[in-house]
């Protein structure tokens, strides 16, 4: 897969390898019996009882049976189970077992919480008592493997209906699990690569994570861990969706020297530039004024890994920090796929289905999408960032604007990046609207001119931003997309308009009111 942008183009001198890979992901898996109307039929039909009596006799002897089955797994595998309540950190658990007991395959421990979940409860009926959807505080099983593929992954289990299951894994580990097995050399850091030999065959295993039969594998886990699958709910398939996804592009720089001082500018940079209209670009969205949702950026300093910024949109969002003071990581994370537009076969209720652009679905067969989706985030984010750190003062790139341009015999004027209206339109051409699909006239005519009332206005105003970007064109700042009225910014565009807004913020901060 294509990870390159114009941000490792420029510091490639500095840059070892470049890693984007699937860091946490977490499945859930749900039974066929999560609406309440399903468990009623299970109840009356199947099981033939009381709907009082499953609650008071049955439902107890399925979440006794399910620790049970985890108290007996322990104990025959010579590992612990341990029933724990209030906070600490579960992760830290396993790891502490692993280090301590010399654990390297298999069962690592058992971790029974008692948690508030969905469930269901009993409630009065207008004929008879009906099942509704309530959160039930019930036994929750923590089950922490070392696998041999995936390498340590842990399975959440609900005790009570509908018995959710939820399973941990990670992207990282499961790439150096590969790269053991290949035999090919890497240093590995807390799920990150400190060294890595062979950086193009480490991508081209990291791309086949989301090619795996998901499906096959998280069932295998299931039936694992809860036994009642085969013995009551033979004909009840679990329905898995991808939980949380999170997708990071790794620049493994030489040294610390070389990314300490430029990992300060780009958080500067970020920090006092970027938008939320830049964020909602950069996550593939266009600002619209319809939009329902929180879109903010929050700056962390306080950190045991190392500064982090993070940009915010709803619930997903995009983060950039550094680890180990060697390796730059931007992060996408996706909890609502729904946000996310791709192209595929969208089925519909009355039977028929039609192929185009619709929001990106949760299903584990989808994970191919959020790959594509987050490196693309990832990709506008870094090219974003192309421009800080450039070597000062800049002057002598400025001079392709600043002069005369002349084209066919015809001369062009050029921009003056001190004067107001000039910094604006630079601003307007790279304004995070743009990012994803390029801009129109109208679109930079608005932020030039104002919202305009009469029909001439418009003209005048339209002919007078076509000539601005006719200037711009021939400076090869921006460029026609073909077949439509659209225009886009060129890398050069990019680099070049983006130094100049930089330098008028730096030296002529009036300018920005």
């Amino acid at each position: 897969m294509k990870t390159l942008s114009r941000f490792v183009t420029k510091f490639t001198h500095l840059i070892v390898a470049v890693l984007s890979c699937f860091d946490r992901v977490i499945f859930k898996g749900h039974l066929a019996l999560a609406a309440p109307r399903e468990l009623e039929y299970f109840v009356d039909r199947v099981l033939k009882v009381r709907r009082s009596d499953f609650m008071k006799t049955l439902a107890p002897q399925y979440s006794d049976r399910l620790v049970q089955h985890a108290q007996d797994w322990a104990r025959e595998a010579g590992r612990t189970y341990e029933y724990r309540t209030g906070q600490f950190r579960k992760d830290q658990w396993a790891q502490d077992l692993i280090r301590d007991q010399g654990i390297s395959e298999g069962l690592v421990g058992i971790l029974c919480t008692l948690e508030t979940c969905p469930s269901f409860t009993l409630v009065p009926g207008p004929e008879r008592p009906q099942f509704v959807s309530r959160s039930r505080q019930q036994r929750v099983l923590y089950y922490y493997f070392l696998d041999p593929q995936f390498g340590l992954i842990h399975v959440r289990l609900q005790t009570w209906l509908p018995f959710t299951i939820q399973v941990y894994v990670n992207g990282h580990a499961w790439l150096a699990q590969q790269m053991v097995q290949k035999k090919l050399g890497f240093v590995q850091q807390h799920k990150a690569f400190t060294q890595l030999d062979d950086p193009i065959q480490a991508q081209r295993l990291a791309d086949r994570f989301a090619q795996l039969d998901w499906p096959k594998v998280l069932n295998r886990w299931a039936r694992q861990v809860n036994p009642l699958l085969s013995e009551l709910f033979p004909g009840y398939p679990v329905h898995w969706v991808v939980d949380q996804a999170e997708y990071a592009t790794d620049l493994l720089f030489q040294s610390r020297t070389a990314l300490s001082g430029r990992y300060r500018a780009l958080l500067d940079y970020a920090v006092r530039t970027f938008t939320p209209k830049d964020i909602l670009g950069f996550l593939g969205r266009k600002w619209d004024r319809r939009f329902d949702g929180e879109v903010h950026t929050q700056y962390e300093d306080e950190r045991w890994f190392g500064t982090r910024i993070k940009h915010r949109m709803k619930t997903n969002w995009l983060k950039m920090d550094d680890k180990f003071s060697t390796i730059l990581r931007i992060e996408t994370v996706i909890n609502s796929a729904k946000e996310f537009w791709v192209y595929r076969t969208q089925y519909h209720r009355d039977g028929t289905s039609s192929a185009g652009y619709y929001p990106m679905t949760k299903s584990v067969s989808s994970l191919v999408d959020y790959q594509e989706q987050a490196l693309a985030c990832n990709r506008r984010y870094l090219d974003a960032l192309a421009v800080v750190n450039d070597p000062p003062p800049a002057y002598p790139e400025l001079r392709q604007l600043t002069e005369p341009k002349v084209v066919d015999g015809r001369s062009y004027a050029g921009f003056n990046p001190a004067r107001r209206d000039d910094v604006r339109l630079f601003r307007a051409v790279l304004d995070g609207d743009h990012i994803a699909r390029g801009f129109r006239n109208g679109d930079i005519r608005q932020p030039l001119f104002g919202r305009l009332k009469t029909m001439g206005q418009q003209r005048r105003a339209s002919a007078a931003v076509g000539r601005l970007l006719k200037r711009l064109h021939v400076r090869h700042q921006v460029a026609k997309i073909p077949r439509t009225r659209r225009w886009r910014v060129t890398e050069r565009g990019r680099h070049l308009l983006g130094v100049a807004i930089q330098l008028s913020r730096c030296t002529w901060p009036e300018l920005a009111a």
